[in-house]
């Protein structure tokens, strides 16, 4: 799909508040009405805009602790790496997962209530992964921003 300097708009409107109508997001865009919607639903439907959510304040939900771990594998083969792509899904603190190239093989985002917490998943949930050779983690002192918008 190509996009256009409107549909860049139509984005970066829609990043920067996803709760908007389509006749405000219209009149910022300087669109009519029908030719907004249409531009939007294909936006949807080709996967540009994956989807609509709230963003929740960790803080405000007692999640104050917030840890980054590294994790190599034993084994890089297929079977390995699906085995541990399917248990981390499972664990719902972790709020990031990302492959990596080269080592570490991942890097999970970890959020809890605090370090008690995060040491018991890291003891309980984290360190019997499958295929787990070494967690490294490091704790984060400050989240100086998150989920900026995308540039385009």
């Amino acid at each position: 799909m190509e996009i256009d300097k409107i549909d860049r708009k139509i984005l970066a409107e829609l990043q920067a508040d996803g709760r908007l109508s389509i006749t405000e997001l219209a009149d910022r865009v300087g669109l009519s009405l029908s030719p907004c919607h249409r531009r939007v639903r294909t936006l949807e439907q080709e996967g540009v805009i994956k989807g609509y959510r709230a963003q929740l304040d960790s803080a405000a939900l007692g999640l104050k602790f917030s840890a980054i771990v590294f994790v190599t594998l034993r084994e890089g083969d297929r079977t390995a790496v699906e085995a541990f792509e399917r248990a981390v899904v499972d664990i719902p603190q972790i709020v990031d997962a990302k492959r990596l190239f080269g080592e570490p093989d991942y890097l999970l985002q970890v959020t809890t209530s605090d370090l008690n917490a995060f040491q018991k998943l890291y003891d309980d949930q984290l360190s019997s992964l499958p295929n787990v050779r070494r967690l490294i983690s490091t704790l984060v002192m400050k989240t100086v921003f998150q989920d900026r918008m995308l540039c385009m």
